[in-house]
């Protein structure tokens, strides 16, 4: 069980310096995707669903920094629609208030890579600073499709 989770996890790592460039759109969807493979895992651990795996638990917490890193530069201003995309205009509407966010998801993610977990209770920590940015960017930089 622990290398399949590893395996999947390292697989999210390996996604996000090789996204093909397809278009702007179709990267962010991606590390979202990414994002949630790994929300799950994290989960999963947390919960008790599946046993605690401190490698898998910080790749999980790189994988989250890695994508914090490269997310805000897939928003171009010629990514504002198409795509069936999910990006409100408050992320060109509102530039200093986006870039305050994805400054602080970097941050709080960084962070989180430096407590360098080892158990669930550390990990349970560590993951929360970082999942505590996705309701507000998700609110407010969002818009929720059918």
């Amino acid at each position: 069980m622990k290398r399949s989770m590893l395996a999947a996890v390292l697989a999210t790592a390996v996604m996000l310096p090789a996204l093909v460039q397809a278009g702007p759109i179709e990267d962010r969807k991606a590390i979202m995707k990414g994002n949630g493979r790994d929300t799950k895992m994290a989960a999963d651990m947390l919960k008790g669903a599946v046993p605690f795996d401190a490698a898998a638990a910080n790749t999980i917490l790189a994988n989250y920094a890695a994508a914090a890193k490269a997310f805000p530069a897939h928003f171009p201003a010629n990514s504002k629609t198409g795509g069936e995309t999910e990006a409100a205009p408050a992320i060109w509407d509102k530039p200093a208030d986006w870039k305050a966010a994805t400054a602080k998801f970097q941050a709080d993610t960084a962070a989180a890579v430096a407590m360098k977990p080892a158990d669930a209770a550390s990990f349970g920590k560590a993951f929360g600073l970082v999942t505590a940015n996705c309701k507000s960017c998700h609110e407010g930089f969002r818009i929720k499709k059918g």
